[in-house]
């Protein structure tokens, strides 16, 4: 079974209260007052106290086109899956040169070299890494992506492998979108990376059931997969000049209790 040695997240340094949030999107989309209104019930009900985003607020106003976004996107996700990266490395006692697989995730951007690439020649790890980019599996990315790791390390069980997920959902506010969606993403979603360290059932760490902070190490016993016919329409993005524009249905709660929970 797959072992998890470590797991970091990390933050942008741009931390910012809902509140503050609201008055610069108001200030940047100036919708009419009956949107207003609704966008401040929205953000309010939201249940959010603060988030991190990849840059200052008073940048936002100066994003362009998508690819200027998705420029800042590049450069503000590798210098944070790095950082996560290292961090978790460090956590798990595994040098960079030990590291035989990377698998990244993304949905907010798009980078080719892949993040993955980028990210591991700035933490030095081996040229003959093996990469695996996943993009599109959207808030499922880092669950996904650990059973995609798990399902590798069971054909390659003396190998270390790395999982780093970036997503910059800031980047892809959609100034003029009025839509409920884009009303609701835009109080919900905020800006971060995280990466996590396993090793596959043959390594000699695998049999190590806690780390050196006293902590049980969590391990893999399983994955599957499911794809729900029909649902293309619940979540994802609509891709244009402008850059990703937000789909988020209302269905979507009752998908998750019509199909989840029976599967799982």
């Amino acid at each position: 079974m797959t072992r998890l040695l470590a797991v970091e997240p990390v933050f942008p340094a741009h931390r910012y209260s809902q509140g503050e949030i609201t008055d610069a999107l108001l200030a940047m989309m100036a919708p009419d007052r009956a949107t207003e209104r609704v966008m401040r019930r929205l953000h309010g009900g939201c249940g959010v106290d603060h988030r991190y985003l990849a840059l200052p607020l008073e940048r936002y106003g100066e994003l362009g086109d998508f690819g200027r976004r998705n420029d800042v996107f590049i450069e503000e996700a590798v210098e944070l899956g790095a950082a996560a990266v290292r961090g978790a490395l460090d956590r798990a006692g595994i040098a960079p040169e030990e590291v035989d697989i990377i698998v990244s995730t993304t949905v907010t951007g798009v980078a080719v070299p892949s993040l993955e690439a980028l990210i591991g020649a700035r933490v030095g790890l081996r040229s003959d890494v093996v990469r695996v980019p996943l993009l599109g599996l959207g808030c499922m990315g880092g669950a996904a992506g650990v059973a995609r790791l798990h399902d590798i390390l069971r054909g390659r069980p003396h190998s270390v492998g790395v999982l780093v997920a970036v997503e910059l959902c800031s980047l892809t506010i959609q100034r003029e979108d009025t839509s409920p969606a884009n009303l609701v993403a835009s109080g919900l979603f905020g800006d971060a990376a995280a990466a996590l360290v396993a090793v596959g059932s043959r390594h000699p760490r695998a049999g190590h059931r806690q780390g050196r902070d006293g902590q049980v190490r969590a391990r893999v016993v399983d994955s599957t997969s499911r794809i729900y016919a029909g649902t293309e329409d619940a979540m994802g993005w609509q891709v244009g000049a402008g850059g990703l524009r937000v789909v988020l249905s209302a269905e979507v709660p009752d998908l998750v209790r019509d199909n989840v929970g029976r599967d799982v």
